[in-house]
């Protein structure tokens, strides 16, 4: 068995620009071939003009105990979504409250495996919950836009393993064991988020560059690479960055758990976590989580298909929304308007907007709760793809903020793309809890005017709280912080590789715009554990000033902050500002900056 690295080494060469990537698999999958699964809910009273709750749809397959042939459901599904990167297929693997023997989920793209239960062992499976990547030789870099969530697992070696890269949480999950976030062979990795969940035993990253907990209980961690980063965690390394480079925070300033689907009996409910500050540990150890249930009856059950005004009209009678799996096609934007609304999505589901438009508009309003979607750009460029709060949103959102949770962003990949500013928030509090926004390297759409998105995450609100913010590739500044009193907790970012010479990216008399740009004007902000990396393989002969920039006043502090250089593509000058030594050579070791001021 090839040595694992050891805590403060570097990986392997990072994964290369271009890489080739299977083919996708066509079409969403039809349910023709697949067992035919009980996917649906309870019925409830029609709410105005739409009813609400009704069946989840064909690609929600619901198990029980008894359900005849489950692996063999499994691994067909696996099957078609294995290497189907940018096809459309989209699963939801829900398992009722019980016990499962003898099962190895394995999780493909825009696939989710949930457990049903209120807490995570209400649902137990003496097996194992897999994420590997046999598909891409032993590559887990491409691991993206999957999850498991509310299962116990009993994993039959003793250790679990989620080899997973960006957009694929781990939530509320109990593993009585190890977790292994490699793949076999310990090839190359670059994850990755947890939250809300145990892990008994040791959690060993061995190859992963990165990676965020949150809110968690873990028995040991094994080892660091390049950025380790905890709040709230129980059993977290202790602090050490960047020997080995681990960031720990003790808690969590505010954390608000994400929505999930559940059964109470025969009846599914949304079961909806309440906020907590300075929060350690999970929501469910103790008992029962603390928060509120809504039954399915007040929730518009979306299956694709279904148009932006159908969407809106649902919205406009007082439902939330439930996006099934599948793909939406908007003409318009989808405009949530009314106080703690709710958006969920189960499987991946996938809103485009078509013609230029912005897919989802959020109204300055309290306590809206969007999870577990994906924003597609579309082929004409959108101005702005989420907007979180219109232009000038001033209200207090303190005691009941927006949350913003695994939606994810991507422009181009599974064709072209693009979009002025991806993700826009503008209310004040709101908490963006995982996301990815992910200008495509690499797929179908992809060059460095044909998926142009100049800004990935733009911050205009006053107060915004960020943990577990991945931010890539945008042809301007990754993320661009305005608001006051801002704060991150973890942040990964990649420069854009396809920027084709220097003057590409040249900013007035800077060399290239940082990753993560916080305003001239701003006068209080805070960071903890900030990384950015540059590949320029089209011109490896390209410099970049610094990976991040900020004012220089009292209010404005950053904590453990380090670049890259992915062999040797590119260098940065400085960590931040004019401040860190470059990176050099081929060698991929980090500059870090341990404080800044």
């Amino acid at each position: 068995m090839p040595t694992p690295p050891t805590a403060g080494s570097a990986p392997r060469a990072p994964r290369p620009s271009r890489r080739s990537v299977l083919a996708a698999m066509a079409a969403a999958v039809p349910a023709a071939g697949l067992p035919v699964l009980s996917g649906r809910a309870s019925a409830a009273p029609v709410v105005g003009a739409l009813p609400g709750g009704g069946d989840l749809g064909p690609n929600v397959l619901v198990f029980d105990p008894a359900t005849p042939n489950i692996q063999g459901t499994l691994d067909e599904i696996f099957k078609r979504q294995e290497s189907a990167q940018f096809g459309e297929g989209r699963f939801a693997l829900l398992f009722k409250p019980g016990t499962y023997r003898g099962l190895n989920a394995q999780i493909g793209f825009y696939t989710s495996i949930a457990g049903l239960g209120l807490s995570p062992g209400d649902t137990t499976f003496h097996g194992d919950v897999t994420v590997d990547a046999g598909w891409f030789n032993g590559n887990a870099t491409q691991n993206f836009w999957r999850s498991a969530e509310n299962l116990t697992l009993h994993p039959v070696n003793g250790t679990n393993r989620w080899a997973v890269a960006q957009a694929a949480p781990f939530r509320r999950m109990h593993i009585k064991g190890g977790l292994n976030l490699a793949p076999d062979g310990y090839g190359w990795a670059s994850g990755g988020y947890i939250a809300d969940s145990r892990i008994d035993g040791s959690v060993a990253p061995y190859s992963q560059q990165q990676w965020y907990t949150r809110d968690s209980s873990v028995g040991g961690w094994n080892n660091a690479v390049w950025n380790m980063v905890f709040s709230g965690v129980e059993g977290a390394p202790a602090q050490s960055f960047p020997d080995p480079p681990y960031t720990t925070l003790d808690t969590t300033p505010v954390s608000r758990e994400k929505p999930f689907l559940y059964l109470d009996g025969a009846d599914y409910k949304v079961f909806l976590p309440e906020k907590r500050t300075n929060a350690r540990g999970t929501t469910w150890g103790s008992g029962t989580p603390r928060g509120e249930s809504l039954p399915l009856g007040q929730f518009y059950v979306a299956k694709p298909g279904v148009d932006a005004a159908t969407l809106n009209a649902a919205l406009a009678q007082g439902l939330n929304l439930l996006l099934t799996p599948g793909i939406y096609h908007l003409d318009r934007p989808v405009e949530v308007r009314r106080p703690n609304t709710v958006v969920l999505g189960l499987g991946y589901p996938t809103l485009v907007p078509d013609n230029g438009a912005t897919a989802m508009k959020v109204a300055d309003v309290d306590g809206v709760r969007l999870a577990g979607f994906l924003i597609d750009a579309g082929p004409v460029n959108s101005a702005t793809l989420l907007e979180v709060g219109p232009e000038g949103a001033a209200a207090d959102h303190a005691a009941n903020p927006t949350t913003v949770q695994d939606v994810f962003i991507r422009i181009g990949g599974a064709g072209p793309g693009k979009a002025t500013t991806s993700m826009v928030i503008n209310s004040n509090h709101t908490l963006i809890d995982h996301t990815w926004v992910w200008r495509a390297d690499h797929g179908d759409g992809v060059g460095w005017e044909t998926n142009r998105a100049d800004y990935g995450v733009r911050v205009n609100g006053d107060d915004v709280l960020a943990t577990g913010l991945f931010v890539e590739h945008f042809n301007k500044y990754d993320v661009e912080w305005r608001g006051e009193r801002g704060r991150t907790v973890f942040f990964q970012n990649e420069k854009a590789y396809d920027a084709p010479n220097q003057a590409a990216i040249q900013n007035g008399d800077i060399k290239g715009y940082a990753a993560y740009k916080i305003a001239d004007g701003v006068t209080a902000h805070e960071g903890w554990g900030l990384g950015s990396y540059c590949y320029y393989n089209v011109d490896p002969t390209i410099r970049q000033d610094h990976g991040f920039q900020a004012p220089v006043k009292p209010g404005v502090k950053l904590h453990h902050l380090l670049v890259v250089s992915l062999g040797g593509k590119g260098q940065y000058e400085h960590v931040i500002n004019s401040i860190g030594a470059p990176t050099s050579g081929t060698s991929t070791v980090p500059s870090t900056v341990v404080s800044y001021p």
